[in-house]
Parts: structure tokens; C-alpha cells; sequence
């Protein structure tokens, strides 16, 4: 009898985690999953068994998303990603039409986080609506991507279902921005100070996010040449602010979390992951002189035109310093191999619970225009595209924001330990408030 000779086992790629994932994994909060939503409206009804196809096949063509958590123990150096060459788990899901499925499955996104251990850490569930559409609601462990990245493969999925490949569309032409007829001084670096905090107003206390979504036309630059971006931070920080006056906090200055990302999102070889880097957007000294103007009602027209220029200095610098760390020096610092990943994470959840007092106000991640056509043959154009991120205390309140066919699609994720859906809707008119008056400036 002939010996059989024992084959060799495939080789695993790993990969070890880069920053922004090791500190996800370290700071999770059982009460607030670390959950991306994703959720895009289509016209017509989706192929089942299709869907699925183009779906793994996609995967198979950016397969960074075919990814598992190794076991890890207490002693090693790096949490490490396996890349596998198979789904583990079936991601693709159908819920027919029926009374409340389309709010379950929202529900679900912020509830029920995929997990780390099974490849790929993403779910993506097709619920029919009564009027004869379809929405994809995907739910990402923001652990393991960000949406921009999962975007990319459902932009691939949705060529491979229509059965051709569209053309990537060109980068669009930079437009000349005009100067400002008196251009503001760009400030010196100020001391650290510790940003105000947005009054909590919910009536019965809950674990967990809500979220609201609102569906709006699409800014346009001002005259000044403030983009939407900038108008969505200038926006949320008189949101902020205006509902501080309104419950009788005090005033203080707002800082804004906002993430940039500079990866080439049209291009096939997109990488995929966390790939954003968090800057933070100081409103404080310089909006003091004018806090009354700001947080009138309606806003004084010039003192939103200042604060808009203010912004836009602001924001030019903080996207052109390529070489930030994604989490800043600390980050990178924590996250380095030199102790075991359980010192590590006892360290990082220490900084972040001695620093939650000085933690940004909010959150403002602006997607910006979808690039993609993600046109799924006979179930049509997304005519609507929206994403949330977690929104943890003790910010408590998220806002994120993308654009698709002329429409501003914005997302209000709160936090029910601070907020409840009423003081959403209210914070909500607010913001609609604030991007009005941004939209009415002029030099």
C-alpha cells in the first residue's frame, strides 16, 4: 500500500491590527455596540440567489473584507486579522415587505453587532418595501471597517449584478475657492481646553443608540466659498450651542470630532479598513465676542459669515496635514508592541476614562458626495444613501452626512442614556436652522 503523503495547510495571511482597530477593540462598551449603519434605498426588487453572487464575488475581489479575528491571549503582542478565502457566514440576508420591518431591521443596526470572530464581520440585510422597493440595511463592526470602505465593495457588487463594468468616474475639478476680501489670521495654537458638553434631555434613560434620519436638498457653496463640509461644522456647532442657551447650560467652547479621509475612493485598489484619521475642529475665543449674534433665533446673518470664514482656515489646515497620526501621538503610542495587549488595554481604557472630561462635543463625519452609481439592474439607482457611526458617550450625539442625486442625506445618531427621540427631532430643526442660515450668508 502506497503511503499517502500528508498535505501541506493552506497558508493564512495575517494581519495585525492597525491602530485605530486596536483601540476600538480595547474601549467596546457592551451597552453601546460599535456598530457602522448603512442603509441605501433602491426603486425595485432585488434577485435573491443574484445578490448573493455578486455580493461574494465582490468580496473575493477586495478580500481585506474576508477577515477574522485570531484567538488572542493576554500575553501577546498584536490582536491579529485572518484573511480567509471564504465567508465563514452567510452576510446576505431577505426580509419580505411587512408593518415595521423596514424600522426592526434599522433597529437591528445598532443593536446586534456582527462579530469579530467569524468572517466577514459585516451584515448586509435586503428588506422589500410595501411599495415595491428595496433597502439594504448593512451592519458593520466599526472594529473591523469603516463605511466608505464597505462602500467601495458594494459599489463592486453592484457592477458584477448588473452585469458590467461601469467606468470609474473622474475625480471632479477642483474648484477656485475666492479669497476673502479680508482673509482671517490664522490663529496660534491655544492651550487645551475642555469642551462643553450638549445637555442631556431624555425623559426614561436607556443603553444603547437611536437615531434619526433627515433627507434635505444639497447645499451649495456659499459665495464666500465655504463648502458644505464647512457649513455642516459651522451648523452643528450652533446646533450645540443654541440648544445649550435653550435649556439654561452654560456656555463654553464647542469642539468637534471630524474624520478625514484621503484614500482614493474611485479607485479599484481602495484600501480597505479604518482608514480615516480623527482631527478636531475648535470653536472657542474667537466665537466668544460674537455667542449672542450666534445663538440668536434666527442666527445674526455676519456673525455666521465670520464664523464661516473662521471655519474654512480651520478646516484647510487640518486636510492638508497628511502626516497626523490617525488617533494622535497617543494612539499610536498606545498601540505599540512593546507591552502585551492586556496591559495595553487597561492602559488605554484608564486615558480614556481620566480624559472623557476633555473629549470633543460631537461628532460630524461628512461622506460627501457618493461617487459610485451603485445601480442594481432591474432594482434600479440608489435614489438614497445613508450611514451613522456609533455615537458613545459622553458625547452622546453623532452626525453624519452624505450626498446623492442633489439630496443631503443626514443622520442624527444619539446615545438614549443622554437623549430620547423627542430632544432628537428638536436637535434635528436645529441643525435644518443652522444650515439655512449658513446657506444665506454672503460677503
Amino acid at each position: 500500500m502506497t503511503a499517502v503523503r500528508p498535505q501541506p495547510a493552506p497558508s493564512r495571511e495575517l494581519v495585525p491590527f492597525p491602530t485605530l482597530d486596536e483601540i476600538s477593540l480595547h474601549c467596546l462598551e457592551p451597552s453601546e455596540p460599535e456598530t457602522v449603519h448603512i442603509e441605501v434605498h433602491l426603486p425595485g426588487r432585488l434577485d435573491h440567489e443574484q445578490l448573493r453572487t455578486a455580493f461574494r464575488e465582490a468580496m473575493a475581489r477586495h478580500p481585506r473584507i474576508l477577515m477574522r479575528q485570531t484567538p488572542s491571549r493576554w500575553w501577546h503582542r498584536r490582536f491579529v486579522w485572518e484573511l480567509t478565502a471564504e465567508p465563514d457566514i452567510e452576510p446576505v440576508t431577505f426580509t419580505p415587505a411587512g408593518r415595521g420591518a423596514l424600522e426592526a431591521a434599522r433597529e437591528r443596526t445598532m443593536t446586534d453587532c456582527p462579530p469579530l470572530d467569524a468572517s466577514p464581520p459585516v451584515r448586509m440585510e435586503a428588506v422589500e418595501t410595501e411599495g415595491g422597493g428595496t433597502v439594504l440595511m448593512i451592519t458593520i463592526n466599526h472594529t473591523a471597517m469603516d463605511g466608505p470602505s464597505f462602500l467601495r465593495v458594494l459599489s463592486t457588487a453592484a457592477e458584477i449584478y448588473s452585469g458590467h463594468e461601469h467606468e470609474e468616474p473622474p475625480a471632479p475639478a477642483a474648484k477656485a475657492t475666492p479669497e476673502p476680501s479680508t482673509p482671517p489670521p490664522v490663529a496660534a495654537p491655544s492651550a487645551p481646553f475642555r469642551p462643553v458638553r450638549i445637555a442631556g434631555e431624555s425623559r426614561s434613560p436607556a443603553d444603547g443608540n437611536g437615531m434619526l434620519l433627515l433627507d434635505l436638498p444639497a447645499p451649495r457653496r456659499t459665495p464666500d466659498g465655504a463648502t458644505v463640509n464647512d457649513q455642516l461644522l459651522v451648523a452643528t456647532c450652533l446646533m450645540a450651542a443654541r440648544w445649550n442657551t435653550e435649556h439654561g447650560h452654560a456656555p463654553g467652547p464647542v469642539q468637534i470630532t471630524m474624520p478625514v479621509d484621503n484614500r482614493p475612493r474611485l479607485s479599484a485598489e481602495m484600501p480597505i479598513g479604518n482608514g480615516t484619521r480623527l482631527t478636531e475642529v475648535g470653536f472657542g475665543p474667537e466665537e466668544r465676542e460674537d455667542r449672542e449674534l450666534l445663538t440668536a433665533n434666527p442666527p445674526d446673518k455676519e456673525a455666521v459669515a465670520r464664523l464661516l470664514r473662521r471655519t474654512m482656515t480651520r478646516t484647510h489646515a487640518l486636510k492638508t496635514d497628511v502626516n497626523d497620526h490617525p488617533m494622535g501621538l497617543s494612539g499610536t503610542i498606545l498601540t505599540t508592541p512593546i507591552a502585551p495587549v492586556a496591559v495595553r488595554g487597561v492602559l488605554a481604557r484608564t486615558l480614556s476614562w481620566a480624559a472623557s472630561p476633555w473629549k470633543s462635543t460631537t461628532l460630524l463625519s461628512n461622506i460627501g458626495r457618493i461617487p459610485y452609481p451603485l445601480e442594481f439592474a432591474g432594482a434600479g439607482k440608489a435614489t438614497a444613501v445613508w450611514f451613522s457611526a456609533p455615537s458613545r458617550m459622553p458625547r452622546g450625539l453623532a452626525v453624519t452626512a452624505a450626498s446623492t442625486a442633489g439630496r443631503l442625506h443626514l443622520t442624527l445618531r444619539y446615545s438614549k442614556a443622554r437623549f430620547d427621540a423627542t430632544a432628537a427631532h428638536r436637535l434635528a430643526a436645529l441643525l435644518q436652522e443652522n444650515l439655512a442660515a449658513c446657506a444665506g450668508t454672503s460677503r
